[in-house]
């Protein structure tokens, strides 16, 4: 008997391009319940129709709109004005771009079959570290048939998604400190089928949270390798303490028996994406928390965050209480999930924290950036279908070289949620996909204040409400309902913001919000991208915005748009999910959900954002069958480039997996961060 009861019954509800396990562990099958979403927000559409007879959502005229973003507007809307059109007129720019030692050739798509890890000739691919791997000097050998609870523990977690690697002072680049989070478990493909139940729930329990483990390599044109036993290495567990921070902390909305005070939470879980702060922290964003506990689902912020009383997968509210919020004192127990987490990995003994200041949602992660006055500015994307795009400003700016002063900076700020508005004719944005008659997807939006100067901007709302029930105080601004807002990352180069628009297939079907220009495609399958200017001034309440991808495979019919670069001299790309610069300044996407829709598997692409060859893909590698390609990171300078494997062989189970991945023994898949760099001569 399976360790999980998965409802077969959800392989037919399931409308997106991810494999029905997947979804049904990773976020409870919700798009097969509905959207979260049902506020009557006023649609882009109604929005884009009304601009041009009312004052300009900026406090100025629609004139002085116009002319305000008059010069940034001009270079998104027609970046690539005199390429080659696809008739072979023109010219396209074939260099490297902006001269990036990591040159290839970009490799083929890969049939969504094969059970690879598929990179460009003259690259080798190496695994830094799998999941089971032993941490420290006292944990036990992973074992397939004899895993347990505790070993668990001492060992690398399961489903790494978010990674960062950062060079140790001193060592030459030779050692290294590593960051890696631990999204979900599929215990039906981990432990054989005979596992008792009880301790299965505990070995998962245990796979989830967070790890930092110290690397070392013998030269920069090596690979990495993880250090057992390092003073740094750590594993920090669903039971270990988090301090909640910010406006909510200690507020009646957070306190539960164990903790009536509210200021102490037990774990993270769900942690997708995250980033490096500034200061040399990591965040890390949880996502799907709500698949982790069974409510009465009967109010409206239950409702809004997809809580049901229902049954969860892995049956955690069986065995311990605080994951059923039915429970006398554990109402508000789920009310201390879906916040950004702040992690020191250069302090084993510190309390990772949890800050209320950036609102509670389903964070894919957080981003952030020290704007031009010296403030943080982290960017976060709420990842569900028809939800939001959110922006936080520190209270206080960042002071160069005090660290202890820059780790307060996501205690205390201003919150927004984004609000897009498109210029082209309505008519034009007909949900096929196709480009307006401007020759770009673009516009301006604004940032709509949901906490300002430490006071609640949203009427009917506390400031801890608004913190607490952020999609709820979002619904009352009218934001713009996006597909699914993923990765958003800032660019150090051009202070752009880049944000990864995963998927939604619910768009423009019946009862729901229609196609826009920022959202140009009804049952959007593959996704896009956008790109967001706010003309050298990171806490700017305005913007100008366009569209960089809008993704899919030309060669199968697609309707696509890669900035006016040719489709057919890019590699096919669909639901780009997490994001990364190189040094000098180029994009890169890993994706998340192309198995089931265009026939590949999942991979990591490169993009260029600048001059002749704007909107080029190329597919630098592709993961094996079933995976989801997370956490990118890229060191062009050694020619090299990381990822972590997630969930391969997925739609597997015990005895009969698909995948064996990374180690190929016949025994079952690890989800594995892996290096890639160019193979010895």
């Amino acid at each position: 008997m399976a360790l999980l009861d998965l409802p077969l019954l959800m392989k037919d509800a399931v409308r997106g391009k991810r494999s029905a396990v997947t979804c049904q562990l990773k976020c409870a099958s919700q798009c097969a319940f509905g959207e979260c979403n049902s506020s009557d927000n006023p649609t882009f559409r109604d929005i884009a129709s009304s601009a041009l007879t009312r004052r300009a959502v900026l406090g100025g005229s629609t004139a002085a709109l116009a002319i305000g973003l008059a010069g940034t507007q001009g270079a998104l809307a027609h970046p690539a004005a005199g390429r080659q059109d696809g008739t072979g007129r023109g010219r396209v720019d074939r260099r490297p771009p902006n001269g990036t030692k990591l040159t290839f050739t970009p490799i083929e798509p890969v049939p969504a079959t094969v059970d690879e890890l598929t990179v460009p000739e003259g690259f080798a691919w190496h695994p830094v570290i799998r999941w089971g791997d032993p941490l420290f000097d006292d944990a036990p050998e992973f074992d397939w048939d004899a895993q347990s609870a505790e070993a668990q523990k001492r060992q690398f977690g399961y489903n790494n998604d978010y990674t960062e690697i950062q060079e140790l002072p001193g060592t030459d680049g030779l050692r290294a400190v590593m960051f890696v989070n631990h999204e979900y478990t599929n215990e039906n493909i981990m432990l054989p089928s005979g596992t008792d139940a009880e301790e299965a729930v505990e070995i998962g329990r245990a796979a989830h949270g967070l790890t930092v483990v110290e690397l070392e390599r013998s030269s920069r044109t090596a690979p990495y390798r993880y250090v057992r036993g390092a003073e740094l290495n750590r594993r920090i567990l669903l039971d270990d303490e988090f301090t909640l921070t910010g406006p909510a902390a200690g507020s009646e909305l957070v306190r539960t028996v164990e903790d009536p005070e509210g200021r102490t939470v037990l774990g993270t879980l769900g942690n997708c994406a995250g980033g490096l702060t500034p200061w040399g922290t990591l965040v890390s964003g949880e996502e799907n928390f709500h698949a982790y506990f069974r409510s009465a689902g009967t109010s409206e912020a239950e409702q809004r965050y997809g809580l049901r009383d229902a049954a969860t997968a892995r049956g955690w509210e069986n065995a311990h209480d605080r994951y059923d919020a039915r429970n006398e004192g554990y109402e508000n127990e789920v009310n201390r999930f879906g916040y950004i987490v702040e992690v020191d990995p250069f302090d084993p003994t510190s309390a990772p924290r949890k800050h209320t200041s950036l609102g509670r949602f389903k964070h894919e992660g957080a981003n952030i950036i020290i704007a031009e006055d010296g403030r943080a500015v982290a960017y976060s994307g709420d990842d569900e279908v028809f939800d939001y795009l959110y922006k936080f400003v520190s209270r206080d700016r960042y002071v160069e070289g005090d660290r202890e002063h820059n780790m307060t900076l996501l205690e205390n700020g201003d919150l927004y949620v984004a609000k897009f508005t498109g210029n082209s004719p309505e008519s034009e944005i007909d949900g096929s996909g196709a480009v307006p008659s401007d020759g770009a997807f673009d516009g301006t939006g604004e940032w709509l204040p949901l906490v300002v100067d430490g006071e609640s901007a949203v009427e009917g709302f506390t400031v801890e409400e608004v913190l607490v029930h952020t999609r709820l105080a979002a619904d009352a601004v009218g934001p713009t309902k996006m597909d699914r807002c993923e990765d958003v990352e800032p660019s150090l180069h051009s202070r752009r913001v880049y944000v990864a628009c995963t998927n939604n297939s619910g768009r423009g079907t019946e009862g729901k919000a229609p196609a826009d220009e920022a959202n140009p495609r009804t049952e959007n399958r593959d996704g896009h991208v956008v790109e967001i200017d706010e003309q050298g001034d990171q806490t700017s309440t305005t913007f100008a915005w366009n569209l960089l991808l809008v993704c899919g495979d030309p060669a199968q019919g697609d309707q696509t748009y890669f900035s006016g670069f040719p489709a057919d001299q890019v590699s096919p790309i669909s639901c780009p999910d997490n994001l990364a610069f190189d040094s000098v300044g180029n994009l890169w996407i890993s994706t998340d959900g192309a198995p089931s829709g265009i026939g590949y598997n999942d991979g990591l692409f490169r993009v260029t954002l600048e001059g002749g060859s704007r909107g080029r893909v190329e597919q630098f590698l592709s993961v094996p069958v079933d995976a989801e390609t997370c956490g990118p990171i890229v060191r062009d300078q050694d020619r090299s480039a990381f990822v972590s494997v997630q969930h391969p062989g997925e739609d597997g189970e015990w005895g009969a997996h698909t995948s064996f991945f990374p180690d190929f023994d016949g025994r079952g898949p690890k989800p594995t961060v892996v290096q890639v760099l160019r193979a010895p001569r």
